[in-house]
């Protein structure tokens, strides 16, 4: 059942306008439909479907999976066209065009280059791909975006070290931090720790999926072993009070990303998730999509249900916005200019008077098109 929002009602266009940052998107979960039936025909790559509906119905786009481990089953096919230079390039230049065309300013691309050589792929080369298709994007449409490199908790802790040491390789060149992704029960962070110290030793930023499909151990474990700066979804971290209020004090972002949560089974369903209860405490709330294509969403759709399942007003929804651009991996003055123009571009919109809500997403309307 739906929060009762007591807020008046803000139009999905008019978030679409509002500046906002995507910090938790994994490439490899974000492509075009229209654009995986393309490379496949053109790779001569089986898929289960040929057509868009075809493939969306085997991929279960968009549905509730009941566990990670199903959720993470549609990568199989998204990765099976994500073994070429062009094809990363391509990927990479769409997700950021997309992420453009809903007003995302900033955004940092995650995945694992190891998955990316089946073909003969060298890791650089794999890295360089995606960087390049970034930085097309960004002179095209001005979306700023980073990469985070990830180690996979399910695949062996010396390949997780292999991806920490491309991490320090590009750190500077377009790499901003790393990740520990992939089935999280069953394979605790701290078996890769030789990876996270390499990164901390580095200077480089960590971000750890923990607190999706295990409890609030895996969140200390990825903050107080892991030394993780930022934690990827959270959902359990509710349970436990005592590193809620920790995770609190020391301003460690969490990404939340509510429509794969409610899709993978770690929240029953969105009324229930524990965004609100975790922003109303204080804590630093990020909204991102996780999967633009695999939980068929975007930024602006995550923060409408945030606002129509959860109850939160405009004014909520900037400050999420606002934690966005504080938690970025950027270095703290690019942040500060960022805040500052973000700041005055959302003050333009009034939090309330449902009429200058609406004059609001009309007077703005042609500046975003």
């Amino acid at each position: 059942m739906a929060h009762p929002n007591t807020h008046r009602p803000v139009p999905l266009e008019l978030i679409e306008q509002l500046p906002k940052t995507d910090l938790h998107v994994h490439l490899d979960g974000s492509l075009r439909l229209t654009t995986i039936l393309e490379l496949a025909e053109k790779q001569k790559i089986d898929l289960p479907a040929r057509d868009p509906e075809g493939l969306r119905a085997a991929m279960r786009l968009g549905e509730n999976c009941g566990s990670l481990v199903e959720y993470l089953k549609a990568f199989d096919i998204t990765l099976r066209v994500m073994q070429t230079e062009d094809s990363l390039r391509r990927i990479a230049f769409e997700l950021a065009e997309d992420a453009a065309r809903e007003n995302v300013r900033y955004m940092e691309v995650r995945y694992a280059p190891m998955l990316h050589t089946r073909r003969g792929l060298r890791l650089t080369t794999v890295v360089e791909s995606v960087l390049e298709g970034l930085r097309l994007a960004q002179e095209k449409h001005k979306i700023e975006s980073n990469v985070i490199i990830c180690g996979i908790r399910n695949v062996s802790a010396e390949t997780s070290l292999e991806m920490a040491e491309l991490c320090v390789a590009y750190k500077g060149r377009g790499v901003v931090g790393f990740d520990l992704a992939g089935a999280e029960y069953d394979h605790p962070a701290k078996h890769h720790k030789a990876a996270f110290q390499l990164v901390r030793d580095n200077n480089i930023n960590v971000t750890i999926h923990a607190g999706e499909a295990y409890g609030p151990e895996s969140i200390a474990q990825a903050i107080h072993v892991c030394g993780a700066h930022r934690i990827g979804h959270g959902c359990r971290l509710r349970e436990n009070g005592d590193l809620l209020h920790y995770v609190n004090d020391h301003r460690i972002p969490l990404e939340c990303c509510p429509s794969s949560n409610v899709q993978t089974g770690a929240i029953r369903e969105m009324s229930s998730h524990p965004l609100k209860l975790y922003k109303n405490l204080g804590l630093r709330v990020t909204v991102n999509t996780d999967n633009r294509l695999v939980t068929d969403t975007t930024v602006s759709r995550e923060l409408w249900l945030c606002h129509t399942q959860m109850g939160l007003g405009l004014a909520d929804i900037k400050q999420l916005i606002l934690s966005g651009f504080k938690s970025a991996f950027l270095p703290f003055h690019v942040k500060q200019q960022y805040l500052r123009k973000v700041s005055e571009e959302l003050a333009a919109y009034p939090d309330d008077d449902d009429d200058n809500v609406s004059h609001a997403a009309n007077r703005y309307a042609p500046a975003v098109a």
